[in-house]
């Protein structure tokens, strides 16, 4: 016998399946209700987690697994988010000071399950309500839309992504540009207030039948949009730097940014490019690999394999909507192939950059960002330069929000090297001036890893690292984080806290979010907080060795490992572990 609740949750669920436009998911759903009937307990359980509320939307937009009901992603929920996104945009426009406008949108989507029928739908609703509305092609990258809204001087981007996450999921990333937002903001990822204001939007939403889809009326852009891109990215390789000398393994793991990459890195001269064969086509099941994210392990066996192989010089990774880049090499103190860190990468693209805004004998103005969780040397890498250097918060919806930006990453391997260009990460204009740099520096009879000592050189060996706490359930963030706010810890790898900061309470710099910080009296530095998407812990660990000579190198490393250990040691003590 069905209780109260679960009467009510059944009959939520049969009533959703009526409505539901897609016959699959629907068919789902009635099965799954019959299993409960049945007296399934493990129907029971996913029913309730299906309807346990609305996915909410956030600054990261929508993102879940796929399936029916309000706590998934499906043509029910995108369709009440693209009325909701549809209305803040007219709400904008009819606010505008110097009179209402039509706002422009424009709409991509990779290759994930349901990505094509997501993007149509919401350029159906869109040019209901009235916005002017262009679609995407055909299956492209993140960066190609982020580039369109720019291009384009659209009011609204939309991007139907998961991005790295498994294949079972989908997701809904939502830009802002034109004369919605204010010049440095143009083609960036939502911020507050906005994704109240479109959630509220999406609140509103009546019935499902009731968010009208015109038949037709949007514009489906031409090809000409990724070749635009390409043609774009492709000229930010600079003609001082001529060396193309360099044999490049490239995988798009499963995803859709293998072409357009090839395609910049043969536009600005690199020819020697060698596809991971099992990974080049797009594949929404992603069959080579246990997790499409280059920072997972194992991710990247393939395409060091290949270069074993080919005997490479590089290889370049992009995740499967290519706003992301990994990095490996030959390391030649170990003679082993390995993917560098994501801080890695961000100080190498950083001195490059550096080089490049200096040649002139002015930096122009340039500005370096990164978040806070990501290391410190850029910042001692543009103090040397002559560049400004922000820190924000996590997230590219800050980082590329920095007036004046030239170049911003996040360790998480996300890079931004042509704001005008793309206004957000981008792995395929990253991985372009990292085939630049790697080129000039094989030329030069040199490797990256030379690079990096001889930033630890300049500004001291910036060694970081990472411990993730995943947990049941979000709230027990919430009280994992109550506790180290009541008992702080007082030292870490031996080195007395001098400073702890309760990022919670904002600064003249950076707003309020739930984080903490701590410095140490030997400039350790340790940063935890909970994760946005995920019910996960991050601790975020650095510490700085001075190196006073190159053969004093090694020792350093040696030493900063231990170090590192040592935090990571002190850290768990502190959450429990």
């Amino acid at each position: 016998m069905t209780s109260p609740e679960q009467q009510l949750l059944l009959a939520s669920a049969s009533a959703w399946a009526q409505a539901d436009p897609d016959p699959q998911t629907a068919a789902e759903l009635e099965a799954l209700v019959d299993a409960v009937r049945r007296g399934d307990a493990a129907a029971g359980a996913e029913l309730g987690d299906r309807f346990s509320g609305p996915l909410l939307f956030g600054t990261a937009g929508l993102r879940a697994a796929l399936g029916a009901g309000p706590n998934r992603m499906n043509r029910v929920v995108v369709r009440r988010a693209a009325a909701g996104v549809a209305a803040h945009a007219l709400d904008l426009a009819s606010a505008e000071a110097s009179g209402a406008y039509v706002p422009r949108a424009v709409i991509g989507y990779d290759a994930r399950h349901n990505s094509r029928i997501f993007a149509e739908e919401t350029a159906a609703i869109f040019t209901a309500a009235g916005l002017e509305t262009f679609l995407m092609p055909s299956e492209l990258p993140t960066p190609v839309l982020a580039y369109a809204v720019r291009a384009l001087e659209c009011e609204v981007g939309i991007m139907v992504t998961a991005s790295h996450n498994p294949p079972q999921d989908n997701g809904y990333k939502v830009y802002l540009g034109g004369r919605a937002v204010a010049p440095e903001a143009r083609g960036v990822q939502i911020v507050a207030p906005h994704d109240a204001g479109i959630a509220a939007h999406i609140a509103a939403v009546g019935s499902i039948d009731s968010v009208p889809l015109a038949a037709d009326g949007w514009t489906v852009l031409p090809e000409s949009i990724e070749k635009d891109y390409v043609t774009a990215v492709a000229a930010l390789a600079d003609p001082a730097f001529t060396a193309r000398d360099l044999n490049i393994v490239l995988t798009p793991m499963h995803g859709v940014g293998g072409r357009t990459a090839r395609e910049v890195l043969h536009a600005a001269g690199f020819e020697n490019v060698t596809m991971v064969e099992r990974q080049a086509e797009p594949d929404p099941d992603f069959p080579t690999v246990a997790f499409p994210n280059p920072e997972e392990p194992g991710a990247l066996d393939l395409a060091l394999a290949t270069a074993q192989e080919a005997d490479a010089d590089l290889v370049i990774a992009n995740d499967p909507d290519a706003d992301r880049v990994a990095l490996a090499a030959k390391d030649p103190a170990t003679g082993a192939w390995r993917m560098l860190r994501g801080d890695e990468v961000g100080t190498l693209l950083g001195a490059h950059l550096a080089v490049r805004a200096t040649a002139g004998g002015s930096t122009g103005g340039a500005v370096f960002a990164n978040s806070i969780v990501s290391s410190r040397l850029l910042g001692r890498v543009a103090a040397a330069a002559g560049i400004s250097h922000v820190q924000t918060l996590t997230g590219f919806k800050w980082i590329a929000r920095v007036p004046g930006l030239s170049y911003g990453y996040e360790e998480a391997l996300g890079y931004c090297v042509a704001p005008a260009t793309v206004r957000d990460k981008d792995g395929i204009s990253a991985g372009l001036l990292l085939a630049e740099l790697a080129a000039a520096t094989k030329a030069a009879g040199r490797t990256l890893f030379d690079l990096l000592d001889d930033a630890f050189l300049a500004h001291g060996l910036h060694a970081a690292d990472q411990l993730s706490v995943r947990v049941a359930s979000l709230p027990l963030l919430g009280e994992m984080m109550a506790r180290l706010r009541a008992n702080a810890p007082q030292a870490f790898a031996g080195s007395p806290v001098a400073t702890a900061v309760d990022l919670s309470q904002g600064s003249e710099n950076l707003p309020p979010t739930d984080g903490l910080l701590y410095l140490t009296d030997d400039s350790t530095r340790v940063i935890i907080r909970p994760s946005g998407t995920e019910p996960k812990l991050k601790c975020y660990l650095e510490v700085i060795e001075p190196v006073a000579s190159a053969e004093g190198l090694p020792d350093a490393k040696a030493t900063a490992r231990a170090r590192l250990e040592a935090v990571r040691a002190d850290v768990g003590a502190a959450l429990g572990l």
